[in-house]
């Protein structure tokens, strides 16, 4: 009697303890480096295992306010969280606002305030917070976009956080300014803003500037942010595009999707490899890998998605380089995950979803509706599942073995544009101006043995 009361106490102890310590306590090495995740197509590392219920009221572990609002998806390395905001202050402009002949919108009369933030991944306490620079953006944005919209990234030394036209910094992980670089002043198309996310091969970082004149492609050192070359982005306007970084035959490679043409670039002479045109206006969705070949895809007033190979030399467009193509359901904000041989991706920014065989082209689903509304996050797999976020906070937990069936159907009750990131047992979800902690901790006391 006594030795069952014991092991009993002993177990629930234990349960206890679990339950008390943050996830990963056990190992704490996951990171999120930049806003595709480790393997740059949307796939958490293999032991991921989130949860795939959530709710207002259950799955919450902590949820951290932020001081104004952001698009920008967090990065994550080990335990630290970082995320990039946007404040408007009550400091008027001392000049005032004007827009352009063919904008939509109207520049802010206000200062903002361009924050970095860290937050510690197992509370949502914040560990350090910078202030970029304090600036009146030039141009307005887009009702449904925001000024903190580029994603940063980070090598675990240093964190490179772009807010566009208002610079690109540089920290070290504990908030110390390390260079900063004024690339000048974007013109969008129509006003909508920017949204201008850097990409880091090696020591080397990738900025993509396309804009409707003079877009332009340029390589700084990621220790120092000197420029390193700048190479000129003919037939491209406005994109909001992010370079894919990747390795073939032993050269570092630029993949970078384009309303004109996709362009593979030589990462340590900015040389163009080649180059394929077919992509729709306005080509934001960033390219995927999958095996010796890119996809590349846009969904805007058309669709395109076409496999490319890593070794197509010159003008490939419309030959027999292109090992595959469609043209219907690919996606305008989000970009596609690669899941082992599966690449899913949204029409538009709708909810129907597609799932396709990335060696063939071939058609597993074909624009299944998933009840979650508009989408722009982009969707992630972990665990044997792949989440897909709605803008006004409905998700779906799909299975991640090509068929498209609903396991869970989720809610939070705000604005969702960055992507979902899965660490450990984690998923964070950044909304417009809170982040959110979903978690998976044991509960079974029987686990503690």
């Amino acid at each position: 009697m006594c030795a069952d009361f014991c092991r009993l106490t002993i177990l629930s102890t234990l349960g206890s303890l679990l339950l008390s310590l943050p996830p990963e306590a056990d190992g704490d090495e996951v990171t999120w480096p930049n806003w595709r995740g480790p393997a740059f197509n949307g796939q958490a590392a293999p032991d991921a295992d989130p949860p795939v219920t959530w709710s207002e009221d259950a799955g919450v572990a902590w949820t951290a306010n932020l001081q104004g609002e952001g698009s920008a998806t967090p990065v994550v390395w080990h335990n630290k969280v970082f995320v990039l905001s946007a404040e408007e202050t009550s400091k008027s402009s001392e000049q005032p606002s004007s827009k352009a002949d063919d904008a939509r919108t109207e520049p802010p009369a206000h200062y903002y305030r361009f924050l970095v933030s860290c937050m510690d991944r197992h509370t949502g306490n914040e560990i350090w917070q910078q202030t970029a620079t304090e600036q009146v953006p030039h141009e307005g944005k887009h009702s449904t976009h925001t000024y903190a919209a580029g994603s940063p990234v980070t090598d675990g030394q240093r964190l490179y956080a772009s807010f566009s036209s208002r610079g690109l910094y540089c920290y070290s992980l504990d908030g110390e300014l390390i260079w900063q670089v004024d690339l000048g002043d974007m013109k969008t198309r129509f006003g909508w803003g920017e949204a201008v996310t850097p990409a880091l091969a090696g020591n080397t970082l990738i900025v993509n500037w396309d804009q409707e004149e003079g877009s332009f492609i340029t390589a700084l050192s990621a220790e120092t942010g000197a420029e390193l070359w700048r190479r000129d982005r003919p037939g491209e306007a406005t994109s909001w595009n992010t370079p894919l970084i990747t390795q073939y035959d032993g050269r570092t490679i630029a993949v970078v999707n384009g309303s004109g043409k996709a362009r593979a670039y030589d990462v340590s002479s900015g040389d163009v490899l080649w180059e394929c045109g077919g992509q729709t206006i306005n080509a934001i969705p960033s390219p995927v890998r999958f095996a010796d070949s890119v996809i590349c895809m846009s969904g805007y007033r058309g669709a395109a998605c076409l496999a490319i190979p890593l070794n197509a030399t010159g003008e490939v467009t419309g030959t027999s380089q292109i090992r595959w193509s469609l043209q219907s359901g690919t996606p305008y904000v989000p970009s596609p995950l690669l899941s082992q041989n599966r690449l899913y991706f949204t029409a538009g920014n709708n909810d129907l979803l597609t799932v396709v065989d990335a060696e063939t082209g071939k058609l597993l689903v074909e624009k299944k509706r998933l009840g979650i509304g508009d989408v722009y996050a982009s969707p992630v797999a972990a665990g044997g599942h792949v989440f897909l976020l709605g803008r006004h906070g409905t998700a779906v937990v799909v299975k991640d073995d090509g068929s498209g069936e609903v396991e869970t159907m989720n809610r939070l009750n705000d604005t969702f544009d960055a992507s979902p990131v899965a660490v450990g047992r984690q998923l964070l979800l950044r909304g417009r101006s809170k982040l959110y902690s979903i978690e998976n901790r044991t509960t079974d006391p029987d686990a503690a043995r």
